[in-house]
């Protein structure tokens, strides 16, 4: 009962000596304190929205213009289009306060004419995509067109410093390409996978699709383009990621690793509050559009919607369809250690907490000797479970009362922080320690990881760090550049005992252990904990750290790294599997408003002539180069047309959504979208802020991150080229499939590698570069 008083913050009662009011004067504080956080924040988002509505104009801008005005008007001249007198003429009078009035609404309306007329030729200018596909070999020229084109998007994106979300009023929206543009990529895609008949079959659907209920589904989707911001990208968040209804574990989150060649500290605690630290930091950025948008080259900006739901953010699994909520702000995250849960708050007496106070708290956590109340230990288990299966627990036993409160407080939270009581370990010698690594952070040991969570921190015993992600509210990039922000200021953040600098100013508040009520449902909470062990049992990663060469030989060899090695995982796969398979790799489309994701097929024409010739020792290796030097090429340009919209697949499936709305059965589509793909993959970027220097700290980037395999008997590979001797990959398969071995797989990989760096070395040998001579003062 004590205990239940000391809770309340306020009380009222009547006695017989009148009226008695008691209430906590620090906890009223509180109260005060998140109010006037929450108008403060209020009133920063207005502000922004000001300062991007008009972007790329100054706001400033405004009182030069009606200081120019009211010195016009009282000097005698008249102001373009005689604007001043017009507007004086509808004031009740001629004072001179109404006149400052027609002189600073003149002033306005010039003012807001020149910031549309600056925002809307800057969204004109984005839209052409010429500069895309010029040529970046040595000694090539840009063209006129583009050179003009570069100037002005230059001065105009430059004209004033953006906030994050400037730049999204004058972002072009994603063209929509002709059916039979479609039709033509698609079939030249296919070629290489199909015999001569299956391939003229298959003719015979895509043409019959393009002259009969082709141009119905089109019309609709021309009419969405024209009305929605980005035709694709709510139908694919919906339909791909919240109407799936398989669990999140391995299957959709993916995870990213840490700095690996790097040990800032050992101390576990340590580690934790900087990395929280710095979390909340680049949340303040977000939240303040502090943030620089990403350019490319430094001028083009690219989308920065899927910012917004970084932080604050959990999928809610639905019966049917799951939902992405977003808090507007918290104030706290849940902390998981020893299957116990704990509200941690980060923000105390009108500030963030430092690094120091919060490492106070986690030893707190720590060193607490609190055992998990009954069911709670595998309580996440629920979230690796069947969508529907755990729509339906959620609903029954998390509806009311303390499951409820707790379950609402992890959801409502930042974020998650995990706490693990293993280390995260690496050695080059011993490989099967990263591949451990990776596996904690993929699916850990299926309840220690919050995946409907925006994103899962987890610490190793031995101050290693890593994420998992939810993949629907964003794709892997935003989770780089938030994790590269965070390497980026981690390096100089200890004392050189391993903990934090500084001290703390006050004792900060002792996380409290979210409380439940399991019994009702440790049945469900048994089920999901066997599938969800299932399924971490049946999958398999290899991270290969490959220290032989990296971009510095590609680019020697004049050819793109990525199509580089795509065409290396093209020949892997053939030695592997035996033949070709439809090849995913993911590029993005935030050139474009609201843009997610294109995907590039690697397998082509071009690619399976050079995994042919590779293959057969007849020919000759002046040949084989030739033809991979092709194969890159068109790679590149299937690159190039994914990014600025002319992709095939985003505009295939959102054809199919709409066959589907109007209950038309399409043969073609069907069997497109049933196609598996057993090799899917994805470069992970890196460089997208400046605070990481490799120059200054070449040990400072992350081992990149990976996923899981999308079909049964298939590949997930994601790739990160670390440097110019450096590459990861991180290789999964399912141990289920006697096809698939990642080893096996990574092998081949290094193989492939190899014999590419090997035609290359022959080639340059067999053809060496004439030496440069001077004539007559020039270079020859």
């Amino acid at each position: 009962m004590a205990e239940a008083h000391s809770a309340v913050a306020f009380s009222f009662a009547i006695t017989h000596e009148g009226f008695d009011i008691n209430y906590d004067h620090e906890v009223l504080n509180l109260v005060w304190n998140s109010g006037v956080r929450s108008w403060k924040k209020r009133m920063a988002r207005a502000r922004n929205g000001i300062r991007n509505g008009v972007y790329p104009a100054h706001i400033q801008s405004l009182w030069l213009i009606t200081a120019i005005a009211l010195g016009l008007h009282f000097a005698g001249y008249q102001a373009p289009f005689n604007l001043t007198n017009r507007l004086l003429v509808h004031l009740p009078s001629n004072t001179m306060n109404w006149q400052i009035t027609a002189c600073f609404l003149a002033a306005l309306v010039i003012w807001l004419s020149i910031c549309f007329t600056m925002r809307y030729t800057l969204k004109l200018l984005l839209i052409y995509k010429g500069w895309m596909y010029e040529s970046r070999a040595p000694g090539s020229r840009v063209s006129l067109p583009t050179m003009l084109w570069v100037a002005v998007v230059r001065v105009l994106s430059s004209w004033n410093k953006p906030g994050l979300y400037s730049f999204q009023g004058s972002l072009p929206r994603l063209p929509l390409p002709s059916v039979h543009n479609t039709m033509t990529r698609y079939l030249r895609s296919v070629r290489p996978l199909l015999d001569d008949d299956n391939y003229k079959r298959m003719e015979g659907l895509a043409k019959e699709f393009e002259q009969t209920i082709g141009k119905k589904l089109q019309w609709y989707l021309i009419l969405k383009s024209w009305w929605s911001t980005n035709y694709v990208s709510d139908w694919w968040e919906e339909y791909v990621y919240l109407r799936g209804r398989s669990p999140l574990c391995v299957n959709s989150n993916f995870y990213g690793t840490d700095a690996i060649f790097m040990n800032l500290t050992s101390v576990q605690s340590a580690r934790a509050a900087n990395v929280i630290s710095l979390l909340l930091n680049f949340r303040r950025l977000i939240e303040h559009q502090e943030l620089q948008p990403i350019m490319v080259q430094g001028m083009i900006p690219l989308c920065s919607w899927q910012y917004e739901r970084t932080f604050n953010t959990a999928r809610i699994p639905g019966l049917e369809t799951d939902r992405i909520v977003h808090y507007r702000d918290s104030n706290y995250i849940v902390v998981l250690h020893k299957g116990c849960y704990y509200k941690m708050l980060i923000y105390y007496k009108g500030r963030i907490l430092r690094p120091c106070e919060l490492q106070v708290q986690i030893e707190d956590i720590l060193k607490a000797k609190a055992t998990p109340v009954e069911g709670e230990e595998h309580l996440a288990a629920l979230t690796a479970w069947n969508r529907s299966k755990w729509a339906e627990t959620r609903n029954t036993f998390f509806s009311r009362g303390v499951n409820h409160v707790s379950l609402r407080t992890i959801e409502s939270a930042a974020f998650v922080l995990s706490l693990d009581d293993e280390p995260f370990e690496f050695d080059l010698k011993r490989p099967e320690l990263l591949d451990s690594f990776g596996k904690k952070l993929l699916h850990g040991n299926g309840y220690n990881r919050w995946f409907d969570k925006c994103f899962t921190v987890c610490v190793g015993t031995n101050g290693r760090v890593g994420f998992n992600a939810e993949h629907t509210w964003a794709d892997a990039p935003v989770m780089g550049h938030l994790w590269e922000y965070i390497f980026g200021d981690d390096i100089d953040g200890y004392d050189e005992t391993g903990n934090t600098k500084g001290t703390p100013e006050f004792q900060p508040p002792t996380p409290t252990r979210l409380n439940w009520d399991l019994k009702p449902c440790l049945p469900q909470i048994e089920e999901a904990t066997i599938c969800a062990t299932k399924l971490c049992n049946e999958v398999d990663l290899r991270i290969l750290v490959h220290q032989e060469y990296g971009k510095g030989f590609m680019k020697k060899c004049r050819l793109s790294p990525d199509a580089y090695i795509q065409m290396a995982l093209q020949l892997a796969y053939y030695r592997d599997a035996g033949r070709f398979s439809l090849t995913y790799e993911a590029s993005m489309t935030r050139l474009f408003r609201e843009g997610r994701t294109e995907t590039v097929r690697p397998c082509t024409i071009e690619s399976s002539a050079w995994v042919k010739a590779m293959q057969d020792p007849n020919t000759t290796n002046d040949h084989r180069v030739k033809l991979l030097q092709d194969a890159c090429d068109r790679h590149q340009l299937g690159y190039q047309d994914a990014m600025c919209g002319n992709g095939i697949d985003r505009h295939l499936f959102c054809l199919y959504v709409v066959s589907k709305y109007l209950e038309v059965d399409s043969p073609f589509l069907n069997e497109v979208l049933s196609e598996p793909w057993r090799l899917s993959t994805s470069q992970t970027p890196h460089g997208q802020t400046p605070k990481m220097d490799l120059k200054k700290h070449p040990n400072c980037i992350s081992a990149g991150g990976g996923f899981g395999p999308v079909a049964d008997d298939g590949y997930g590979v994601s790739y990160i080229i670390a440097g110019e001797n450096l590459i990861f990959f991180h290789i999964s398969a399912k141990t289920t499939c006697p096809q698939t071995d990642v080893h096996r797989f990574s092998e081949h990989i290094c193989k492939a590698l190899a014999d590419i760096r090997s035609i290359f070395e022959q080639h340059m040998k067999d053809h060496p570069k004439p030496a440069k001579t001077i004539t007559n003062g020039k270079s020859t």
